[in-house]
């Protein structure tokens, strides 16, 4: 699912021509658009006064759509910002394997 070129060369904002998931982008867009349309269900289900187990299982299941998201997201910068940035070696890498490790610390805190 990674078609990222590894010796491709790089320049935008954070030295790359694009992020990590570009390939996915229109994937992420249409199960974040699902995840609102979540969020706004929960929030009728509020208004409607529904069921309180009902509402905490909507809630898991939106949870668990971010949860699934997110570590798309992880995976795709991991094989590509931070493959690149290796590869490059120097303050680069050090620095973007941080960065990902921080990002990985507070999924796992979440």
């Amino acid at each position: 699912m990674h078609e990222s070129d590894p010796a491709e060369t790089h320049d935008g904002p954070h030295g790359y021509i694009s992020n990590g998931y570009i390939s996915n982008k229109d994937a992420y867009l249409k199960r974040l658009r699902r995840i609102e349309g979540q969020a706004r269900g929960l929030q009728g289900m509020v208004t409607d006064d529904k069921y309180c187990i009902d509402i905490l299982t909507q809630i898991s299941a939106m949870t668990s759509a971010l949860e699934s998201v997110a570590l798309g997201l992880l995976d795709d910068h991991l094989n590509h910002c931070v493959l690149h940035a290796a590869m490059a070696g120097g303050a680069e890498a050090e620095a973007k394997l941080q960065e990902a490790s921080a990002a990985i610390a507070r999924l796992v805190r979440s």
